[in-house]
């Protein structure tokens, strides 16, 4: 999943990016209120991790003008600010969750996986897809509780075809959920990637199709 950082501070910038890409996801980072709008409008994310005190205004106005638009991206706030009625106005202007600096990696790595299972699965962790179990938690696939081998971008190809599970998925909702601005994939690497977990997946009750000139369809059996 493709997820936005908003945190002036290097440091804790450093730590949180770092700590989502060693979980699989595709992150970018900023540093500014305006320059994440921007982003916002022009890009999908999946969960944005946001700062409130940032150089060019306060985060939770960021928060407020996008439920203003109705946008409705997950929003973790990570903040020093510990006050308990800051905390209230912050989840009222319609942040989902709020964690207070410092705080532990494995926490906050709790909490993005509970915003991302309620974003793709109305808060169900494991996934079934035929004969595989989909656990989103620990980013594996099981079957008969042994794992199946996928690298950590078929993976991440999976989870955002498995979130439109028997739905057309068109190329350019995959490569926006998998590439940050820092990375390219291209039309053949991602046909590759989509030939391999397609390989994968052959005989375990799921089927991944390419739709001609549509893009992908996974579809799920009872696992038969």
């Amino acid at each position: 999943m493709r997820i936005l950082v908003v945190e002036d501070d290097a440091a804790i910038s450093d730590a949180v990016c770092s700590a989502l890409e060693r979980a699989g996801h595709a992150v970018d980072h900023l540093a500014s209120s305006q320059a994440a709008l921007s982003a916002l409008h022009d890009h999908a994310f999946t969960l944005v991790v946001l700062d409130l005190g940032l150089p060019d205004g306060d985060g939770g106005e960021l928060v407020r003008r996008l439920r203003a638009a109705h946008d409705g991206v997950p929003v973790l706030v990570i903040t020093a600010r510990e006050d308990v009625d800051q905390r209230v106005r912050t989840l009222d202007l319609g942040a989902d969750d709020y964690l207070v600096k410092p705080f532990s990696l494995a926490e906050f790595d709790a909490r993005v996986r509970a915003l991302l299972r309620r974003q793709s699965n109305q808060g169900v962790p494991v996934l079934q897809l035929g004969a595989l179990e989909l656990d989103l938690a620990g980013r594996r696939v099981l079957r008969d509780g042994q794992a199946l081998d996928l690298t950590a971008r078929e993976f991440g190809l999976l989870e955002v075809l498995a979130s439109r599970v028997n739905r057309v998925t068109s190329r350019e909702h995959v490569i926006e959920a998998l590439c940050t601005w820092n990375e390219a994939l291209t039309d053949n690497g991602l046909d590759i990637a989509i030939h391999r977990l397609r390989r994968k997946l052959a005989g375990h009750g799921v089927n991944l199709r390419t739709v001609r000139g549509l893009g992908y369809l996974l579809e799920a059996g009872d696992g038969t």
